[in-house]
C-alpha cells in the first residue's frame, strides 16, 4: 500500500528519486503511465500486468475497454529503480503531466501518482468539499 505525500525534484536528466518508503514495493520493476487526472501513475510491474490482463479479458467490441487499454499502454514505460532509487520520466509523460523540476509524489493506495504541484493543489482545493460530503454509500458493506 502506498500512502503519504513527498516533494522530490526532477533532475536535468528527468530522473526522480522515489520516496524511500516506496522503493521496496517498486524494486522489482514498475510501469509509469498516464493517469486520468493529468498526473502520472506508477504501478508495481506485477500489479500493472494484472490490471492489463483484466482489460484484455473484455471483448474487442467493447469500445471503452479497448480505448482505456490503448490509452493506458500507448505511452507507458517499464522501468526499474536504479541503486539510488531513481526512475526516469520520459519526455512525453513529463509533458502530459505538466511536470517541471518541482513535483509532488503521492501514495494512492495501490499506485503512486506524480503531480505538478500547482495541479495537485488545485485538484485538492476543488475536491475537498466533495470528500467531506461523501457518505457511507461509497464503500461496499
Amino acid at each position: 500500500m502506498f500512502v503519504g505525500s513527498y516533494t522530490p525534484k526532477l533532475d536535468e536528466k528527468n530522473r526522480l528519486f522515489l520516496p524511500a518508503k516506496f522503493r521496496e514495493q517498486l524494486a522489482e520493476g514498475l510501469v509509469v503511465t498516464k493517469g486520468q487526472d493529468f498526473c502520472l501513475n506508477v504501478f508495481p510491474l506485477a500489479d500493472f500486468a494484472a490490471m492489463t490482463n483484466r482489460i484484455q479479458e473484455a471483448p474487442l467490441t467493447v469500445r471503452q475497454a479497448r480505448e482505456y487499454g490503448r490509452f493506458l499502454a500507448m505511452r507507458a514505460t517499464e522501468d526499474k529503480p536504479d541503486k539510488q532509487g531513481r526512475i526516469t520520466i520520459p519526455p512525453l509523460l513529463k509533458e502530459y503531466a505538466g511536470l517541471d523540476r518541482e513535483v509532488v509524489v503521492i501514495g494512492a493506495l495501490n499506485r503512486v501518482e506524480i503531480w505538478d504541484p500547482v495541479r495537485i493543489a488545485a485538484w485538492e482545493d476543488e475536491h475537498s468539499q466533495t470528500f467531506a460530503d461523501m457518505s457511507e454509500d461509497i464503500l461496499p458493506a
